[in-house]
């Protein structure tokens, strides 16, 4: 996805933003609240107070303000409400999810607490795969992430039993494979080797329909035997992000992503960051990258041979 790809919604063209404060949808769904759009449905439904009394389409806040819905409130302006980006390493064995009738292990449940804001996740990943879970305070930003008309990318390491044909790895490519719910076609594909039964492969595709990493195999006859997350979007895995750990992003590194999505956090200052940001804590760990270093990558194989390790792990 590139910057110069993203439409605004029209409300940011309407020609009124000489008039004082942000717009209310705006400002609740930088707050975490949700996405714009579902913003102005709760306005609509006079779900939402500004200073004690009913919202209304179209109405503006301005820094002081107090904002009240689903029994929170913000204060427009204050430091608090500036978006946030966390990184976890999510290991097997976690849901991603606040309620579980069966009481199995959260993600939600490792993450930092929050005073009138909450962690929204990016994506999901199923209950037996690792690696890169995102989180923010931002709907906005996650609904700029997830949203499958911006074609984030999704870069996975799976492990699969057996081992793929040169008429599969081309179908995977070119004509794709047929699922319940429509085809699938990975954008690039990486040959990472393996040993006895197992192979690894690298994949790389722009859409996060559930499963479809091992639906995808599972169609070819080729059991996954475990998956990884290594990348989404501009943002990797950091190799010194221990499974079950955290780590957030710094303010440029947040001004950056939120620069690549088409977004501007007005309450933080843009970072000039170029080159390989890095994670704050001293972990050295590559957080995001230049944005032109994550372009789309035409549809490729690449063989890799060789007993080194890459930073994910994956002997190659």
């Amino acid at each position: 996805m590139k910057t110069k790809d993203i439409v605004l919604p029209d409300e940011d063209f309407s020609g009124d933003e000489k008039l004082p404060g942000e717009k209310l949808q705006k400002v609740m769904a930088q707050a975490g609240y949700g996405s714009r759009r579902m913003m102005e449905e709760w306005i609509a439904e006079g779900r939402v107070s500004v200073n004690g009394e009913t919202a209304t389409l179209g109405m503006r806040v301005v820094e002081g303000d107090l904002v009240k819905a689903a029994s929170r409130t913000i204060r427009v302006g204050e430091r608090e409400n500036t978006a946030r980006i966390l990184l976890y390493h999510k290991p097997e064995g976690e849901i991603v999810s606040r309620d579980d009738p069966e009481k199995r292990a959260s993600v939600f449940d490792k993450l930092p607490r929050l005073r009138n804001q909450k962690w929204i996740a990016i994506g999901r990943l199923d209950f037996n795969t690792s690696g890169l879970l995102i989180f923010t305070t931002s709907g906005e930003l996650a609904n700029r992430l997830m949203h499958p008309r911006f074609e984030v990318e999704r870069e996975y390491a799976v492990r699969v039993q057996g081992t793929m044909t040169e008429e599969q790895m081309s179908q995977v490519l070119k004509d794709g494979v047929e699922l319940d719910d429509g085809p699938v076609k990975f954008e690039k594909l990486e040959d990472e080797g393996g040993e006895g039964f197992n192979h690894w492969y690298r994949v790389m595709l722009k859409e996060g329909r559930n499963r479809i990493v091992r639906r995808t195999f599972d169609a070819l006859g080729l059991p996954v035997s475990r998956l990884m997350r290594v990348r989404f979007g501009i943002v990797n895995l950091p190799p010194r992000l221990k499974r079950g750990m955290t780590a957030e992003l710094g303010e440029g590194e947040v001004s950056q992503v939120l620069d690549w999505v088409g977004l501007k956090n007005d309450d933080q200052q843009v970072g000039k960051t170029q080159g390989v940001s890095r994670l704050p804590g001293g972990t050295g760990a590559a957080s995001a990258d230049r944005k032109n270093s994550m372009r789309p990558t035409s549809g490729r194989i690449t063989r890799r041979s060789g007993g080194k390790k890459s930073k994910t792990g994956i002997n190659r």
